[in-house]
C-alpha cells in the first residue's frame, strides 16, 4: 500500500496516494440519514464498476476497520463506500448509541441504494463486507436484499445470538428472563428522567484480570492503534436498554435462504471463531465458503496487514461481482 500522511485526515490508517475519498450522504428507509465516505481508484477508467458497501465492527465507526477495507479495496479495483450505521458517528438518528436488528440490516440495503444510483456503479455488480456485529447483520442483508450479489463477513459476531444466550451459549432461560425483567426496569427509568442509562463499556484501565478477548478490544479501541473520538467503542457506551431489541429477533432465521456468494473469514484464534463456523453450516450452495486464517485473533482482522487476507477477498470479489458468476 502506497501511503501518504495528511494533517486533515481523520481516519486510524494511513491515506493512500492511489484513491480519492469524499463525504456522501444518503438516507435509508426509516428516513435517517447515514454518512459514509466514498473511496474511488485515482485514474478509474470510464463506464461503470463493481462496488462494495463495508460497515462494522459493531460499536466502531468508519474511521477505524471499515475505513481501512473500503480503502483497500478501492485500491484494488472497486469503488468503496464505508459508512457508519444509524445512531452512530457522523450518521443521524435519535436517540443516540442506539442498535436495531432491522435498522442496522437496512443499512446495508440503503447504501445499495446509493450505489445502484451512481453513474459509475454497475448495479449488478455490487456486494457487502460487514466486520464484527456487522457480519451478521451482513448476512441478514444478503439473506432479504437479492441486490447484493456478493457478501464477506469478517471476524463474525452474531448479535442478536449473544446477547440472547451469552458467549457460547452459557446463559439458560432463567437468566434471559432476569436480563429482561433487569432492562423493561430501565425504560422505566429512562422514561422518568428524559435520558438513557450507559451501558457498560471497555474499562479505561486494564487490571490484568480480564478475559483475553477484553484485552484484545482494548488494545485496539482505545490505545493510539484504532482509538477514535466518536466510535462508541473508544469513546462512549451504547445504551442500556439497546440491547433489548436483539434478545427475541435471530437475525440468521433465513441465512440458508441466500443464494448469492458468501465468503466468511475468521481468525484460528478468535474467541467469536463459533459464530462464524456455525453460520457457516446453515448455507447453501457451492459459492459458500468458509476461510480460517492461521494464528489471527478477533481484532487482527481490524487492522493487521499481515493477517487480513486482501487477496482472497480480492478474489473472491472478481470472481463474484466483476465475473458476475452464480
Amino acid at each position: 500500500m502506497s501511503i501518504a500522511k495528511s494533517n486533515d485526515w481523520d481516519k486510524t490508517f494511513p491515506k493512500s496516494e492511489n484513491v480519492d475519498v469524499k463525504k456522501v450522504y444518503f438516507k435509508n428507509r426509516y428516513g435517517i440519514t447515514l454518512t459514509g465516505d466514498l473511496y474511488t481508484p485515482k485514474n478509474k477508467p470510464e463506464g461503470q464498476m463493481a462496488a462494495i458497501a463495508v460497515s462494522g465492527p459493531f460499536g466502531a465507526v468508519k474511521e477505524q476497520a471499515s475505513g481501512l477495507y473500503a480503502q483497500t479495496m478501492a485500491e484494488r479495483g472497486f469503488i468503496t463506500l464505508a459508512f457508519d450505521p444509524s445512531y452512530t458517528g457522523e450518521s443521524t438518528g435519535e436517540p443516540r448509541n442506539l442498535s436495531s436488528p432491522e435498522i442496522n440490516t437496512e443499512d446495508f440495503s440503503a447504501a445499495v441504494d446509493y450505489l445502484s444510483n451512481r453513474p459509475d456503479v454497475n448495479p449488478d455488480e455490487i456486494g457487502i463486507i460487514g466486520i464484527c456485529g456487522f457480519g451478521g447483520f451482513g448476512l441478514n442483508a444478503a439473506a432479504i436484499d437479492t441486490r447484493i450479489k456478493a457478501t464477506v463477513t469478517i471476524t463474525m459476531y452474531d448479535m442478536t445470538r449473544v446477547t440472547a444466550n451469552g458467549y457460547f451459549d452459557a446463559m439458560d432461560e432463567d437468566a434471559r428472563y432476569a436480563l429482561k425483567e433487569s432492562l423493561n426496569k430501565q425504560r422505566i427509568e429512562d422514561f422518568k428522567t428524559g435520558t438513557y442509562a450507559k451501558a457498560p463499556g471497555l474499562p479505561e484501565k486494564l487490571t490484568g484480570d480480564e478475559p483475553q478477548y477484553v484485552k484484545d478490544y482494548y488494545g485496539y479501541y482505545k490505545t493510539p492503534r484504532g482509538f477514535h473520538e466518536r466510535a462508541i467503542n473508544s469513546n462512549g457506551n451504547w445504551n442500556t436498554t439497546a440491547s433489548l431489541a436483539l434478545i427475541n429477533m435471530p437475525i440468521l432465521a433465513y441465512s440458508n435462504e441466500i443464494r448469492n456468494a458468501v465468503l466468511i473469514i475468521h481468525g484460528e484464534k478468535a474467541h467469536s471463531r463459533y459464530f462464524s463456523e456455525d453460520a457457516f453450516k446453515k448455507l447453501k450452495g457451492d459459492n459458500k465458503e468458509l476461510y480460517i486464517v492461521e494464528g489471527a485473533n478477533h481484532v487482527d482482522l481490524y487492522d493487521n496487514l499481515e493477517k487480513i487476507p486482501f487477496d482472497k477477498i480480492e478474489g473472491f470479489f472478481n470472481t463474484y461481482l466483476k465475473n458476475n458468476k452464480e
